[in-house]
């Protein structure tokens, strides 16, 4: 019986009636990106993918593929009896590999022998890949953007979070990314993804906004931390209308305190997040903020920080990248509490 293979663009469309997606290629490569919702059912592990290549490059191919056949059977029998051993004669997945060859196919087969309505993904993750980049050259220009800019430490991704309880379509970038978009953002036990993952989340977010609604994002620059804006995203977030939140200096420091508890409670890990500046801002003015930090005058560190490197740096690329910010709504916040933040979102979207 040959088995069932089904292209990318009909896959994705039906992914939501799968009973499973399945992911048979490695840890590291299911750990790097996937398809939204996959199972990691690997083939071959990282060390026996190593193996077996090395195998094949420096001994016999032949004999490679025997040792090859021998671990996936292995693997497979192991997935079937931890996995598989209470699931219905009716069950659908979906199974998938890198190129949707040999990994997936051999998974596949056995499940389809088993009886389950088995289907495999033509071309794999790879083919997944492709489709996910061609949607993210066309998937922003159908949608209504809102942009919602404002200096550092004056709550815009709050706001965002706001917007969204109050059931706006919203696109939280730095949430996706695990990332708050400066020297100071790395979020701690929170690595970012990799920049597949990232554009994943990120295609899969767009593909879920209703087009005749507004879609509310942060405006960033063309990275969050080690990831990369797509292109087209970003070109559509500088052209959007802007709306721009106004703080005063002293609730912005008080907001940035309360938002990064771990530098307070960890002065060395700020003071080496600060070597960054060193080229932009001088050794001495870094050293003087190191000094305060390690001191304890925090809030006069972060009003520095702020007037001497954000908020320049902010005024600069904003007006110089974002043609609504001149006309922009002003958001007035005096402080960054929720009910502040509730208010604000009330106004915007029942004005007056």
């Amino acid at each position: 019986m040959s088995l069932r293979r089904i292209a990318a663009e009909e896959a994705i469309a039906q992914l939501a009636g799968f009973d499973a997606v399945i992911d048979a290629r490695s840890e590291s490569e299911y750990a790097e990106d996937h398809l939204p919702g996959a199972v990691n059912w690997p083939s071959l592990n990282d060390q026996e993918r190593r193996l077996v290549g090395t195998e094949y490059k420096q001994a016999s191919p032949f004999e490679a593929r025997k040792r090859g056949a021998a671990l996936v059977a292995r693997n497979i029998a192991h997935h079937l009896e931890t996995q598989a051993m209470t699931l219905p004669r009716g069950w659908k997945p979906l199974v998938y590999c890198w190129r949707g060859g040999q990994r997936s196919g051999a998974l596949a087969t056995v499940l389809d022998q088993v009886g389950f309505g088995v289907q495999v993904l033509d071309g794999g993750y790879r083919a997944f890949r492709r489709a996910v980049l061609a949607e993210l050259e066309t998937l922003p220009a159908g949608l209504r953007w809102q942009v919602v800019c404002g200096r550092t430490g004056s709550a815009k991704s709050r706001l965002l979070q706001a917007l969204a309880a109050e059931g706006e379509q919203v696109l939280d970038l730095e949430a996706l990314a695990c990332h708050r978009g400066s020297v100071l953002g790395p979020l701690p036990g929170q690595p970012q993804p990799s920049q597949r993952a990232f554009e994943t989340r990120l295609w899969q977010a767009l593909r879920g906004f209703d087009a005749a609604r507004p879609v509310y994002a942060e405006g960033e620059s063309r990275t969050i931390g080690r990831l990369r804006v797509p292109e087209r995203l970003l070109e559509q977030l500088r052209a959007a209308p802007c709306l721009q939140v106004q703080m005063p200096l002293a609730a912005r420091v008080a907001f940035l305190l309360e938002d990064y508890p771990h530098f307070v409670a960890d002065a060395e890990s700020f003071c080496e997040r600060l070597q960054a500046l060193r080229e932009l801002r001088g050794a001495a003015v870094v050293e003087r903020w190191q000094t305060l930090a390690r001191q304890g005058h925090w809030a006069q560190v972060v009003g520095e920080l702020l007037e001497q490197h954000y908020d320049p740096v902010y005024d600069r690329s904003m007006h110089r990248n974002f043609a609504g910010l001149a006309a922009a709504r002003v958001v007035e916040l005096g402080e960054a509490s929720p009910m502040s933040l509730q208010q604000a979102a009330h106004r915007l979207l029942r004005p007056r």
